[in-house]
């Protein structure tokens, strides 16, 4: 029988942390060997967070976690904040990091990649984990070679703190590669109300919603004479995510190096 997979869940009582937990418990070649979360009390995962069959325990420090556990993956969903840090930490301790946290530049990156190729180990950096975001993404960036004039628009829940989300910034990306900077609208055109128009990048404009009773949505409108053609994507529950945690928990074990994003390991 082949050895389970040992992950390591970093913000394990946050309500995504929850759900990985549970989904990592329940797939047949892993198991949740231990959580991390500062309000951790010492208590096993069952105990803490009722999830049935997880024997691992609960900490409320990281590097403590990681050595008792012996993890070969640590899945984190805290924040760009405490991203920062968690990653020094993993990367001193040779650990292969999947990252759900939006927020982190290609120059951050950049240094973190090339340690964990000098260790030989993979890691990913993943804005959205729905397997539907990152073909959205994908048609996207093919639909902006013939058609250059677009706008993304992203909805999500009031309690989200960063805008424009990191699935936007992922897809405003991908359409910048497959199209030329152009300047969209009237040349003339002046907001009276700043903000108007939305954030600019590479010539296209992102506008972020944040109001109860969304979730997580982004639509990608093209525009050329006489057409519009829209690719929108809906998660309406954080278990939309999960296929796409456990297939990168998977992959990453594979990896030499670290990338980022989803659509990276989906052809």
């Amino acid at each position: 029988m082949a050895q389970l997979l040992r992950v390591l869940v970093v913000g394990a009582k946050g309500r995504m942390g929850q759900v990985v937990v549970q989904a990592v418990t329940e797939a047949s070649d892993m198991e949740a060997v231990g959580g991390v979360d500062l309000r951790a009390e010492g208590g096993t995962i069952e105990q803490e967070l009722g999830i049935q069959g997880a024997k691992g325990l609960l900490f409320n420090n990281l590097r403590e976690g990681i050595v008792s556990t012996n993890p070969d993956v640590v899945v984190d969903f805290t924040t760009p904040a405490v991203i920062r840090s968690n990653m020094e930490t993993y990367l001193e301790l040779g650990i292969r990091p999947v990252v759900g946290t939006t927020g982190i530049t290609e120059q951050e990156i950049a240094p973190w990649r090339t340690r964990l190729e000098e260790l030989g180990l993979g890691g990913m950096i993943v804005p959205n984990f729905t397997v539907g975001a990152v073909l959205m993404m994908k048609f996207a960036a093919i639909a902006a070679k013939y058609i250059p004039h677009v706008e993304i628009i992203e909805y999500h829940h009031d309690q989200k703190v960063d805008a424009p989300s990191g699935t936007a910034i992922k897809t405003a990306e991908m359409i910048a590669k497959e199209r030329e900077r152009i300047s969209q609208g009237h040349p003339d055109e002046h907001e009276t109300w700043a903000g108007s128009r939305g954030g600019e990048y590479e010539g296209m404009r992102i506008h972020s919603v944040r109001l109860p009773g969304y979730f997580a949505h982004q639509e990608v409108i093209f525009g050329s004479p006489g057409q519009t053609l829209t690719i929108r994507h809906d998660s309406v529950a954080r278990e939309a995510y999960m296929p796409g945690v456990l297939l990168a928990v998977r992959k990453v074990m594979e990896l030499k190096t670290l990338i980022y994003g989803l659509d990276r390991i989906i052809e």
